[in-house]
């Protein structure tokens, strides 16, 4: 096959393969995180774009604007990848319009099910499709449905989700029955990757998370969700020196109110180091955002802590502004993703990274217990079950939050923690 002039990737033979049979109704690249799978997608899709007849719109669809800008434009406009093909691609950031090779294309988030509504009433002859899974089964379909020119084309990515994802039993599994190709990538299919950074990402990612974003499989959550957990090896008496820390608060009127400190010690390693939690139910009396604030800041200057931030629940916008008018420093919205906040936690833990002292009592409570959801699983979807989780989510949002700030310990020094609790890496 021939690919656009001035492209001279290294492709693998999946790759090729995929591009050059990607003619089907329906084309689903899926597999594992940096497969090389979007490369080849987007190859085939501006190959498409190139072809595309005068008649029908060309989409391309997203969780979001900024993920689509994420994931597709910032690719297709990096000169290192695709060569000169790059000049040929115009988006302005926050646009809803971009022009590839010269044919406008429309460009349309998909965040809940509102979104099919967007879909109404067009006709497309070619959409483009990111992260197939995220986007809402209403919106699927309803774009299928505008797809009606002659010859009309979908092509689309995604990681694997859940086994009972309606993507999976709803196309994948019935692609015999379909106008449906779909390609699997392995981190093998992308021969850009160095084995160095193979063994680093594949670090990054445990349990559940490793068998759908390492190898690819389509698997179910089940039991708990930190099944590494063990509290003879993550939790500990004695802390050593601080050299940073940050906090994070789960706010709460009638549930349990939860903060906990995050401090990275001089060991290179992530401890939490204490907890503060007011149960209105056993308190017997409920505290406004004011008596929170204080009680907070009390609790961080008995300890002599000035966190570098405080991430707060996004929902908890009063508090927010209620620690803002208190002059408490660094107040920030915490990343609130429970599944990408949740792979952080768990690869933390399983590298040996993360630490949390007994005295972080509701905290040691809780993770045991903190389980995927069967009915929501039944159903195709990852949820934790929403009870007994307020110092838990505390611990997501500042480990998510921060996870920029600590990700790289997961290799170098942080593998060989990870041979420590190698039982832990099923």
């Amino acid at each position: 096959m021939r690919l656009p002039p001035g492209v001279e990737l290294p492709l693998s033979r999946q790759q090729l393969r995929s591009i050059g049979r990607a003619t089907a109704r329906i084309n689903l690249w899926h597999g594992s995180v940096r497969s090389g799978k979007t490369v080849a997608s987007l190859l085939a899709f501006v190959i498409a774009v190139a072809t595309a007849g005068p008649s029908g719109l060309i989409l391309i669809c997203g969780r979001s604007l900024q993920t689509i800008e994420r994931n597709v434009f910032e690719p297709l406009q990096d000169a290192s990848l695709f060569g000169p093909l790059a000049r040929h691609i115009h988006h302005t950031r926050g646009a809803t319009t971009a022009v590839i090779l010269g044919r406008t294309v429309h460009l349309i988030g998909a965040s809940d099910v509102r979104a099919e509504g967007r879909l109404r009433g067009l006709t497309a002859q070619l959409a483009y499709v990111d992260e197939a899974t995220l986007v809402p089964e209403s919106f699927w379909t309803q774009l299928l449905a505008r797809l009606s020119t002659s010859g009309a084309r979908l092509l689309a990515t995604t990681n694997p989700d859940s086994p009972r994802h309606w993507l999976r039993t709803g196309y994948l599994d019935r692609a015999h029955e379909l106008n449906l190709r779909h390609w699997h990538f392995k981190l093998a299919d992308n021969p850009s990757l160095t084995r160095q950074y193979v063994a680093d990402l594949t670090a990054e990612y445990v349990g559940l998370w490793r068998r759908r974003m390492i190898d690819g499989a389509w698997v179910v959550a089940e039991g708990a969700v930190y099944d590494m957990w063990d509290e003879q090896q993550h939790v500990v008496d004695t802390l050593p020196p601080m050299l940073r820390y940050w906090a994070a608060a789960d706010y709460g009127t009638t549930n349990p109110f939860a903060a906990l400190i995050l401090g990275l010690g001089a060991d290179d390693r992530l401890y939490v180091v204490s907890e503060w939690r007011h149960d209105s139910k056993t308190a017997h009396r409920q505290m406004t955002d004011a008596q929170y604030s204080e009680a907070v800041r009390a609790w961080l200057r008995r300890l002599d802590v000035e966190p570098e931030w405080t991430f707060i629940d996004p929902s908890a916008a009063s508090f927010q502004t209620q620690l803002w008018a208190d002059g408490h420093p660094g107040v920030a919205r915490a990343d609130n993703e429970v599944k990408p906040g949740i792979r952080s936690v768990s690869s933390a833990l399983s590298a040996g990274l993360l630490y949390v002292h007994a005295s972080c009592t509701g905290l040691l409570g809780e993770i045991p217990g903190y389980s995927w959801d069967p009915v929501a699983t039944a159903k195709g979807e990852d949820k934790p079950i929403k009870t007994a989780d307020h110092s838990i989510d505390a611990l997501r949002y500042v480990l998510h939050s921060t996870a920029h700030e600590w990700r790289h310990l997961l290799s170098g020094s942080g593998q060989g923690r990870t041979e420590s609790l190698g039982q832990h890496l099923a």
